[in-house]
């Protein structure tokens, strides 16, 4: 099937915010007319029900080599991720289909790497959150159930209140209230300062509280009615919830959690992990634990490489997780999946964070980035109310209607919608963030190891007796172990080398030999190689030279590889 018909399966993902049906409809469609190239697998069943689909892009797939892995919406208001993860999805089968030019300006070479990899991609890893978002905006992080015991106590349900069909905001006047209308956009909500005239109001989410005695009003907290957050459910640097909110009661208590770990485990021939968020316009490198001067110098060169693409091809800058993204300094984050990927899995993982919504409002850079969330200034929600107006069809600013509440009494409802314009970005700005993403992933793919037996020679000794010999290399940009620091990893093993004789015996050497592991030409930037005063290559490290003495006749057959990056072959006649 040629492109142009690729691109007429299309659901439209990348002008706007799928369904789960349209986004099962799309992947099988795929599925269906790509069979060869496009494999579609379910790793369970949410608790509503649904599929967690993971499409797989790459002819054989059962054939062990390196993968990548980009998964999306795992927060279920970030709508954004699961678009993107479809367009990396689309481009790789694309990849494919017109393997006599390039995709993304990928050179030939680089394209030839990409095509080799597997792609898997999870494309929407909360989809009963999302699916909730979709229909209703009530407020969801990422999976909406609640299974804790404890639930004597007041708390806000988010929910429909005056039967429009959304859950967004209410306001309520309220003379101790943190709230102020501005007098320049009516409607619009601003933190009080202390020159304000009022009318003062409290802003809560539209909905009912549970256990409510009459007269105190609980304070609304993100995970009031949902719980937990699914990146902090992950096994690496797990913690209770005493020390980390969201964690839930243990590591992969929640379904969709536990199959991106159980797959994870099973493919251990994953090298690179793009977890895809909303908003910000960053990537977030590893270590969230440690800051850079602790982080290991090779994999900080590695990724030094990677932001300077990121930075070319989106525009957004990287950020380590511990010095920029921790929301108390210091005090990193525990059960998140990136760091599951980086510290478990030996990926080159990373997080991006879509949808630059801050230089859209031209607010400049914060130090650290995590401030950009909380530093927000009058003039800046002015902008963005302006923003919405002009470029966005107002969607964000939803106008206020009065209600009698059931509980509260007299309040209004209506206020914020950040589905599409501050949480997702606005319909006509998502195809360039799936093309940017898309294009970045790719690339990231060629960097894959690629391990050739460069020759396979014999050497007669008699008549019967011959030496083979055989060149082993690794023409890829990684090495065979992916990052320097995985190679303390137990299942990152090392290559062996396997001789099987057809007709023949070994009289010298080992049929089964352990090879190490072998170096890639990359070395990243700015790393401990290469300076200007001293330009020197490494010696034989991405090559290995083995060999054996046979007797008899008939054939050799060498096998190469591990789990890590998949076996090579090469048959030679005695």
């Amino acid at each position: 099937m040629p492109d142009h018909e690729l691109s007429a399966l299309s659901i439209g993902f990348r002008h706007r915010y799928v369904s789960y049906d349209e986004l099962t409809a799309q992947v099988q469609s795929w599925a269906r007319h790509f069979p060869e190239i496009a494999h579609l697998d379910s790793l369970g069943r949410t608790e509503e029900g649904r599929e967690l689909w993971v499409m797989t892009v790459g002819p054989e797939p059962e054939r062990t080599r390196p993968a990548v892995w980009a998964d999306g919406n795992m927060h279920a208001n970030e709508l954004a991720g699961s678009s993107v993860a479809l367009a990396i999805a689309e481009d790789a089968i694309r990849q494919h289909l017109i393997s006599d030019r390039s995709l993304h300006n990928l050179s030939s070479r680089a394209q030839e790497r990409a095509r080799a990899v597997l792609f898997h991609i999870m494309p929407r890893m909360s989809p009963d959150g999302a699916e909730r978002i979709l229909k209703t905006g009530a407020y969801v992080r990422s999976v909406p159930r609640d299974k804790r015991p404890n639930r004597a106590h007041p708390r806000w349900r988010c929910g429909d209140v005056d039967g429009d069909g959304l859950a967004l905001t209410m306001r309520r006047e309220d003379p101790t209230g943190e709230y102020v209308e501005s007098p320049e956009f009516p409607g619009l909500m601003l933190l009080r300062e202390l020159d304000d005239d009022g009318p003062f109001y409290k802003l809560y989410p539209e909905g009912h509280i549970e256990q409510f005695d009459g007269r105190n009003i609980p304070s609304p907290s993100f995970l009031s009615d949902n719980w937990p957050d699914l990146n902090r459910n992950f096994p690496y640097s797990w913690a209770q919830e005493e020390e980390q909110v969201g964690a839930g009661p243990y590591p992969t208590s929640e379904p969709e959690s536990r199959a991106v770990v159980e797959f994870a485990c099973r493919h251990p021939n994953l090298f690179a992990w793009l977890n895809l968020h909303t908003f910000g316009g960053v990537y977030i490198r590893p270590s969230g634990h440690q800051p850079d001067t602790r982080m290991d110098r090779a994999d900080l060169a590695l990724y030094r490489q990677v932001a300077v693409w990121a930075e070319q091809l989106s525009g957004y800058p990287t950020v380590s997780g511990f010095e920029e993204f921790t929301y108390e300094p210091g005090k990193p984050l525990h059960g998140d999946l990136s760091d599951f990927a980086y510290h478990q899995r030996g990926c080159l993982s990373m997080v991006c964070e879509l949808w630059d919504l801050f230089a859209r409002l031209g607010i400049e850079r914060q130090r650290p980035f995590v401030d950009h969330y909380t530093h927000i200034r009058r003039e800046d929600v002015l902008r963005l109310a302006e923003w919405d107006r002009e470029h966005n069809e107002s969607r964000v600013f939803r106008p206020w209607r009065p209600i009698t509440h059931p509980q509260l009494g007299a309040v209004d409802v209506g206020g914020l919608d950040t589905r599409v314009g501050i949480l997702n970005p606005p319909y006509g700005i998502l195809p360039e963030a799936c093309h940017a993403q898309s294009a970045l992933w790719l690339r990231v793919a060629a960097l894959a190891p690629n391990v050739v037996i460069g020759g396979l020679e014999k050497e007669h000794l008699d008549t019967d007796t011959v030496r083979l010999q055989a060149t082993v290399e690794n023409h890829g940009y990684l090495p065979t172990y992916i990052l320097n620091s995985a190679k303390t990893l137990e299942w990152n093993a090392p290559l062996y080398a396997d001789l099987s004789l057809h007709g023949a015996r070994m009289l010298e050497g080992e049929a089964h030999r352990e090879m190490g592991h072998l170096d890639g030409w990359g070395r990243g930037r700015f790393g401990s190689e290469g300076s200007l005063f001293h330009l020197r290559s490494r010696g034989s490290t991405g090559r290995r030279i083995l060999s054996w003495v046979v007797i008899g006749h008939g054939a050799a057959v060498l096998r190469v590889g591990n789990c890590r990056v998949g076996w090579v072959e090469r048959k030679l006649d005695l």
